[in-house]
């Protein structure tokens, strides 16, 4: 089974490229698609050609802005929308899949933003989407996918030595709060599977270039709980899609 996951950078400017070619060449079983910035309608609408498969959504409060889908050839036992703690369940960030076997979390971290303004704001919403996976682990293991918004070691940025604690996604408050979620026994996959592996990057700046140069960020990832990791077979990333300013990353599993 093929997981991927992608942030699109609003699926109404995507679907207008070459989105649902690329979706055919991804041939998934389910894929996980973040920054929507769209409400749950207009993200159905822009959707509606794909057959077969089934839709959810989890869209935010604010017109085009963050947002979650889920596009699934299985059907879930059960589709559970956001944390639970009010204070970051307003964006549509996280969209969560009840599976047979495992709990499918997607999720679109919040970035801190240019300025640091949402730093405080991004250690509180860790800490509370920590607790919320291990919650769900006490019930069965969690696959976690989506855009963490963090480079977590210095491998997984172009320029750590220029971003370090002066960029949103590589601050120490940030790569603390990846650290914890590590520790707590998830499983980065792909560093799994590649430890080594340098200038392997999801996200490039629309700026100066960046992608052309692949001066990136790994930022996407695929997270297991350590009881689920034999059944990962395999992690990767497709850096040659493009339509977004990231491209897609998944892993293949087997029950």
């Amino acid at each position: 089974m093929k997981l991927v996951s992608w942030n699109i950078n609003g699926i109404r400017a995507i679907t207008k490229k070459s989105f649902f070619t690329d979706l055919e060449r991804l041939d998934a079983e389910i894929i996980c698609l973040q920054e929507t910035k769209a409400n749950d309608e207009q993200v159905r609408e822009a959707l509606v050609s794909l057959d077969g498969s089934n839709l959810y959504t989890n869209s935010a409060e604010r017109p085009g802005y963050s947002g979650t889908a889920v596009i699934s050839k299985i059907k879930p036992l059960n589709v559970i929308k956001n944390t639970g703690i009010k204070e970051f369940d307003s964006e549509g960030r996280v969209l969560c899949l009840e599976f047979d076997w495992f709990f499918l979390v997607n999720v679109y971290v919040p970035n801190s933003g240019s300025e640091l303004a949402r730093l405080a704001y991004r250690q509180e919403w860790d800490k509370t989407f920590l607790g919320y996976l291990k919650g769900l682990e006490k019930i069965k293991p969690v696959v976690v996918c989506g855009d963490l918004n963090v480079a977590h070691k210095a491998i997984d940025l172009a320029r750590p030595k220029e971003n370090y604690n002066k960029a949103a996604g590589y601050m120490q408050e940030e790569i603390d709060g990846m650290d914890r979620l590590t520790a707590s026994g998830l499983t980065d996959t792909f560093r799994h599977f590649y430890p080594d592996a340098k200038g392997r990057y999801s996200w490039w700046s629309f700026r100066a270039a960046a992608r052309s140069k692949n001066i990136g960020w790994r930022i996407d990832y695929f997270l297991v709980s350590s009881s689920f990791l034999p059944k990962v077979k395999d992690a990767f990333i497709i850096e040659e899609m493009t339509g977004s300013d990231h491209c897609p990353v998944g892993i293949i599993i087997e029950p």
